[in-house]
């Protein structure tokens, strides 16, 4: 190996990139979502993303979901039954079931009520790896769809 070739070696320069992204270490959960198009970014985090896979989860029917018919909820089929206290405390269980279904929520204080055109749950959230409580609404409505 001549003088040059060797010398080759020492004149490579290795340039860091322009832009460098901070390394952020602050957040535990990430994940996406393509449902609100007035966001700027379909990357969601920590409470945001709890919150929004908790709404995937109502959203999806009893019985849609490949492999696993037990999961999703019943409110969908309850929109158009007479509105029983039976009814009720099924649609109360279901809603237990769902938000114990996912290990960083935990539900208390489930209120189901009906109104002229759907269902209104309203439940008192604790988001546990942050120990963050909020009240949450869902309307279950028979035009609308689901509105948190």
């Amino acid at each position: 190996m001549s003088t040059l070739e060797k010398n080759l070696y020492d004149r490579i320069a290795i340039k860091p990139s322009q832009q460098q992204k901070p390394v952020v270490t602050s957040r535990a959960y990430r994940g996406l979502s393509t449902v609100n198009p007035e966001n700027t970014s379909s990357t969601l985090y920590d409470l945001a993303l709890i919150k929004q896979d908790l709404l995937n989860h109502f959203h999806i029917r009893q019985g849609e979901k490949l492999h696993n018919p037990k999961f999703g909820t019943i409110i969908w089929d309850a929109l158009f039954e007479p509105f029983t206290d039976e009814l009720k405390e099924a649609i109360a269980a279901n809603v237990t079931q769902i938000c114990n279904y996912d290990p960083r929520v935990q539900a208390e204080d489930i209120r189901v009520t009906s109104y002229e055109s759907g269902i209104q749950i309203e439940m008192q959230l604790t988001y546990l790896p942050y120990n963050i409580s909020e009240k949450l609404r869902l309307d279950f409505d028979e035009s609308a769809g689901l509105t948190a």
